[in-house]
């Protein structure tokens, strides 16, 4: 009975799939064997949800009395990430002792006005589910809360005191003292170089003025630091017409009611309401080199230590974000990829851009080739970072000054649609994180006044063409060469032969002639 059972449903499935479409194991199991990118039979059709419009996803943006913007996207859910954004960072410290915008990042969210210690803040936002954080860049300070939206008003009012009405007690600014020093150590010790680099190659590309002045604190300046210096940096940079508060995930009417509420005619504790002394310097790319002789031997010990490694950083000026080359630039980035020698392979890690095809697969000495692109209000800079052993020092220079002469050759149509995809993808994918929306509606509201949409860039990235990217290369490439090197730096070429380079036109340094090796 049961065998005429199994029989007459193995027949079923047979009429139902047809005999070619039925495969049958020796379990006694079957499935059918349809492709997977054709509809099942007998499934009904699904019935997508659907927008009208596209006043959903747009940003609203007010400004209040006082000049401060409020900008909020909506989003699904029952938490929200809230938080307000400084035109305030390490390249406005010109005329006060660099490291401020550091200190002020380490003692975020300490005592304030209306709370007597960060653990009190800790656990109001608890009871709301919280977390906070604070980040400083080179031209943007970001303290960010994300809670539950029912805690709305009581996140808005901590965030208003955090940032206006900080106490800044002596014991604070001592133990944030003791942690930047720790962080200064960190930095020097770490395995991966790559922060440093970044801090090296902004120095040589901008020497002494904005976005080259040192985003970490140097360790002069750690004990010139205090509770007055502090005051008279935020009297000038901490007033509500270089700030936005940014929600993501809450109603926009009901974030104005709260910032109406908490920050508009709050008095701060240093006393003025009005900037009086902002340093409005535009950054001037200077090009040049700087050089830190290092011992790299010990830097990671242990059963399977990374061999000694010397680090190069080239960059040239690009542009700022807000022009319209922006785009080919951030598409040239994403052509040029690269990474690690032991990166994991698979869709979408970038196997195919120019660095690992060129450089990697072609090099095996060498350990990590990749392209950074960094953009600011008013300029940028768009490197590469490279490491190998020491010896072969001048072939890796060579190697990066060939890549950087043949980006203004011809680019495939293949290669260029590949990297507008991955560009539109990683767009489309980090976007998926609620805070990110929240940094990128608040940084764009706070430099351009309003926000392009996601579907606005990936239309400006799909009419990016080739000529495009050549001539972005062929600007670039007329500029001079920022060179940031760490390590052991014997092998190193001159400066003046990194140049000759870069203004030939194959990449090749100059030949050095020896009479003794």
């Amino acid at each position: 009975m049961a065998t005429h059972m199994s029989r007459c449903r193995s027949w079923s499935r047979v009429q139902r799939f047809g005999i070619a479409a039925y495969r049958k194991y020796s379990s006694g199991g079957g499935y059918p064997n349809i492709s997977l990118s054709a509809p099942l039979p007998g499934i009904p059709k699904p019935v997508f949800a659907s927008v009208d419009g596209q006043e959903k996803y747009e940003t609203k943006i007010t400004t209040l009395e006082n000049g401060l913007k409020v900008a909020s996207q909506d989003k699904f859910g029952q938490f929200c990430t809230v938080g307000v954004l400084v035109n305030s960072g390490s390249r406005h410290e010109a005329k006060y002792p660099s490291g401020i915008a550091h200190f002020l990042e380490k003692l975020a969210f300490s005592s304030t006005a209306q709370y007597g210690s960060r653990d009190e803040i800790l656990l109001t936002l608890e009871k709301h589910g919280g977390i906070c954080d604070c980040q400083t860049s080179r031209d943007t300070t970001m303290y960010a809360v994300s809670a539950e939206v029912k805690g709305l008003e009581t996140v808005v009012s901590l965030l208003s005191d955090a940032v206006l009405q900080p106490r800044l007690l002596d014991e604070e600014i001592e133990m944030t003292r003791m942690a930047v020093r720790f962080e200064l150590e960190d930095l020097n010790m770490r395995p991966d170089p790559e922060p440093l680099l970044t801090e090296m190659i902004h120095a040589a590309a901008y020497r002494g003025n904005t976005v080259g002045l040192p985003r970490f604190c140097p360790g002069d300046n750690v004990d010139k630091i205090d509770k007055k210096v502090l005051h008279s940096y935020l009297r000038n940079y901490y007033c509500p017409e270089r700030m936005v508060l940014a929600g993501v995930g809450i109603e926009h009417e009901q974030l104005v009611e709260c910032a109406r509420k908490y920050l508009l005619d709050v008095k701060p504790v240093w006393g003025a309401i009005t900037a009086a002394n902002v340093d409005l310097s535009v950054a001037q790319y200077t090009g040049g080199i700087v050089k830190m002789e290092k011992d790299m031997s010990d830097v990671s010990l242990g059963p399977t230590p990374i061999p000694e490694l010397t680090h190069i950083m080239i960059g040239l000026e690009s542009c700022s974000f807000l022009e319209d080359d922006f785009i080919p630039f951030a598409v040239l980035n994403m052509m040029m990829g690269g990474g690690g020698s032991f990166s994991a392979g698979g869709p979408g890690k970038g196997m195919f851009t120019r660095l690992y095809l060129n450089v990697l697969n072609r090099h095996h000495w060498m350990y990590n080739a990749t392209s950074y692109h960094h953009s600011y209000e008013d300029s940028g800079l768009l490197c590469i970072h490279a490491s190998a052993d020491p010896r072969q020092v001048r072939e890796m220079v060579e190697i990066i000054t060939r890549e950087f002469i043949q980006m203004a050759g011809n680019t495939g149509e293949m290669e260029l649609e590949r990297a507008k995809t991955q560009l539109k993808s990683m767009l489309m994918m980090n976007l998926e994180a609620r805070p990110v929306i929240f940094e990128d509606v608040g940084r764009q509201v706070l430099s351009t006044g309003k926000r392009k949409l996601p579907h606005e860039l990936c239309a400006l990235i799909s009419n990016v063409t080739a000529s495009d990217i050549k001539r972005v290369t062929a600007k670039m490439l007329r500029a001079k060469p920022a060179v940031a090197a760490l390590g052991d730096l014997t092998e190193l070429p001159s400066y003046e032969h990194i140049q000759a380079a870069l203004s030939s036109k194959d990449g090749r340094l100059p030949r050095m002639y020896r009479l003794f090796r």
